[in-house]
């Protein structure tokens, strides 16, 4: 009697595409030089310029992908519009400006459990490499966090996740089950995902090896203005999701996110003094709505508060010849002093 050989899962890569023809090259043809190919490979143009939509066309030429157009609604909509038009039980994501080493799906594949049908991702390690793809670090997830996999809500809060897109393989139904990306993040919509299946009871599963190199340059979203407001929106978003439970002695915002988010706030502030930069108003707004809520929780004691407050008037206050002095005594692009008080 013959026994039919399980089938191979189908996988699906999704590149979202935004003014990244200097990129996207390098990126694409990492996916079609994998050790194990990609069932589908979808480029997501998420309202790039006419001349950028042009070099996907010439692209496609040598590569067989396809083309999705879109509006832009930034990296999260791409993503999900990529998703929403594949049928694959798997996805993995690909930032234009990043590529996959050879065994990227090959690893993945393998690692997910044979036994697990609540499975949600399977995720690895990255190389972090500059805008040129000079290594930098080897592996960088293992330098930021040792908590793999992910078992615990609260090291969640309390730390950047640290599971890339582009270093994993999401299960279809984990994704459709939580409705996708958030799109009002353009920052921070990776960590809200991976959070997000997690509570909805989907498991995941680390493979200790590294299957991406991850290109951070000055043109990458982690410098820009919108990564700083995402913080926030998500910073609030966690506030409301995880309200304090003192019957269980579990104070969310005291213990998990102003450790992990109010020296961010309190330093952007600083730097946006010190640089006299022009989105210093912009940036004390986030960090008066962070100290609201902050002052609001009766589980925050009055000398953290009172702390707070002065720690916000000296900044707001003095010049950025002050400012700068400070920081320059302490050798750190922000106050360490200020950052113990909020953490």
């Amino acid at each position: 009697m013959q026994t039919s050989t399980p089938q191979a899962p189908t996988v699906v890569v999704v590149i979202p595409f935004y003014n990244g023809a200097h990129f996207i090259e390098r990126s694409v043809g990492s996916v079609f030089a994998q050790s194990v190919p990609a069932t589908e490979v979808i480029v997501v143009n998420d309202g790039s310029r006419p001349e950028e939509r042009a070099a996907l066309d010439a692209l496609a030429q040598r590569f067989p992908f396809r083309i999705i157009d879109k509006e832009n609604g930034g990296q999260g909509s791409a993503r999900n519009a990529g998703v929403a038009a594949s049928t694959c039980e798997y996805i993995s994501f690909l930032d234009q400006d990043d590529f996959y080493l050879p065994n990227h799906i090959e690893i993945l594949v393998k690692g997910i459990p044979a036994d697990e049908p609540r499975i949600g991702f399977i995720y690895a390690d990255l190389a972090e490499a500059d805008g040129e793809g000079n290594i930098i670090r080897a592996a960088m997830v293992k330098d930021h966090t040792s908590h793999h996999p992910k078992t615990s809500i609260f090291e969640m809060l309390r730390h950047d996740i640290f599971v890339l897109p582009s270093a994993a393989l999401v299960s279809r139904k984990a994704f459709d089950a939580v409705g996708g990306f958030d799109t009002q993040f353009m920052g921070f919509e990776d960590d809200d995902l991976f959070l997000r299946i997690f509570r909805k009871g989907y498991t995941n599963h680390f493979i200790d090896k590294v299957v991406t190199v991850w290109c951070i340059h000055t043109g990458s979203t982690s410098f820009d203005m919108r990564m700083i407001r995402s913080r926030f929106k998500y910073f609030k978003k966690l506030v409301g999701m995880f309200p304090d439970e003192p019957r269980r002695n579990r104070y969310f915002l005291r213990d998990y996110l102003m450790p992990r988010f109010g020296r961010y706030f309190m330093d952007h502030v600083i730097e946006a003094v010190k640089a006299e930069d022009p989105n210093r108003a912009e940036m004390s707004e986030v960090l008066a709505e962070y100290a609201a809520i902050v002052y609001a929780n009766p589980a925050v004691g009055g000398r953290k508060k009172l702390e707070l407050r002065a720690t916000i008037f000296m900044v707001e206050h003095s010049p950025p010849a002050v400012i700068r002095a400070i920081g320059a005594l302490t050798r750190l692009p922000g106050v360490r002093s200020l950052r113990r008080l909020l953490g």
